[in-house]
C-alpha cells in the first residue's frame, strides 16, 4: 500500500515537473542550453516541493487513508458518520450503519436511536432487518429486558422474514418472561434447528431449551452435563461474561465451591478489559460467598 502511495506521489511531482519544464523546452535557444534550463527548473520544483512536504506533510496520512480502518479508529469513524447523516438526513445506509456501529461501542441507546430514524425512511424491503436491530438495540438498552416497543419491533420483523435469529430469540425470551413456556419453546425449538453447530451461544439456547422444558412437565434435564457442556463451550469460546456467570452459579449451587473460584478466576481473565463484565463477577462472587 506504501508504495503505490509512493507511487502517485512520484507521479504528481513529474507532473509538476513538466508543467514547469515544456515552456523552457519550447524557447528558441540552442538545445544544449534549453536542456539545461529545463533541468535546473526541475531540480528547483523538486527541492522547494520535497522540502516543504517534509517538513510540513504527513506522509504516513496518506498511507493510512488507503489502509483498512482499525479497531481504535472506530470512534472517529462514527463521529464521521454522525457528520455525514447530519448532511444527508434521508440516508438510509448511513443511520443503519451508524446504529450498528454504536452497537459495536457498545451504546445501545443511541443505536436505538439511529435505526428509528433509519426505519422511518426505509423502503419497505429494508425494514425487516431494521426492526430486528431496532428492538435488539431496545432490549439492550433496558437491560435485556423486552419492552413493549421491543415486542412490537421483533412481531414486525418476525411478520415479514419468520426466520429471522435475534426476533425468534428474544421473542422467545419475551414468552418466557410471562411465563408462555409453549410459546416460548416453539421458537427456540425452531431456531435452535437453524443455528450452526459451532455458534457459541447455541449451547446456552439448549440449557434454556432444557428449563423451560423442566417446567412445562417435561423430561428433567440432566444438570450435570449441563454444566460440563456450558464448561466446555466456555474453554473454547471465554469472551462470554454471561456464560461464565451462569457456569460459576451452577457450580455453587451444586455445592462445589473449588470449581466456582476456578471459574470465577477465569472468567476474570476472559474479562480483563471489561470494567462492566469485572463488576458483574465481583457482585456475582459477593452473593454467592466466593473468593473475592
Amino acid at each position: 500500500m506504501a508504495a503505490a502511495v509512493v507511487c502517485i506521489f512520484l507521479m504528481l511531482i513529474a507532473v509538476a515537473v513538466a508543467f514547469v519544464t515544456w515552456p523552457v523546452l519550447r524557447w528558441t535557444e540552442p538545445p544544449a542550453r534549453r536542456a539545461l534550463a529545463a533541468g535546473t527548473a526541475g531540480l528547483l520544483i523538486l527541492g522547494i516541493g520535497g522540502g516543504v512536504y517534509l517538513m510540513i506533510g504527513a506522509p504516513y496520512l496518506a498511507v493510512r487513508s488507503l489502509s483498512e480502518p482499525s479497531a481504535a479508529d472506530l470512534p472517529g469513524l462514527v463521529a464521521a458518520l454522525a457528520q455525514h447523516v447530519r448532511e444527508r438526513p434521508r440516508d438510509v445506509v448511513g443511520w443503519t450503519l451508524l446504529g450498528r456501529s454504536y452497537l459495536t461501542l457498545k451504546d445501545p441507546s443511541d443505536a436505538a436511536a439511529a435505526f428509528r430514524r433509519a426505519l422511518a425512511i426505509a423502503a419497505p424491503r429494508q425494514r425487516p432487518a431494521l426492526y430486528s436491530a431496532f428492538g435488539e438495540s431496545l432490549t439492550m438498552a433496558a437491560g435485556g429486558a423486552v419492552g413493549p416497543e421491543a415486542e412490537d419491533a421483533f412481531s414486525k420483523a418476525l411478520a415479514a422474514n419468520p426466520k429471522d435469529f435475534a426476533a425468534r430469540y428474544y421473542m422467545g425470551q419475551a414468552f418466557a418472561a410471562r411465563r408462555d413456556n409453549k410459546r416460548a419453546l416453539a421458537l427456540w425449538q425452531s431456531l435452535l434447528a437453524d443455528v450452526p453447530m459451532g455458534a457459541p451461544w447455541r449451547g446456552w439456547l439448549t440449557d434454556r431449551i432444557a428449563l423451560l422444558k423442566a417446567q412445562t412437565g417435561g423430561a428433567a434435564p440432566d444438570i450435570g452435563a449441563m454444566v460440563a457442556q456450558l464448561a466446555n463451550r466456555l474453554q473454547h469460546h471465554p469472551v462470554d461474561s454471561e456464560g461464565w456467570q451462569r457456569l460459576i452459579r451452577a457450580y455453587a449451587v451444586l455445592g462445589d465451591t473449588e470449581k466456582a473460584n476456578t471459574a470465577l478466576a477465569q472468567a476474570r481473565r476472559a474479562a480483563a478489559h471489561d470494567r462492566a463484565a469485572q463488576a458483574r463477577l465481583s457482585l456475582e462472587a459477593k452473593e454467592l460467598k466466593l473468593q473475592k
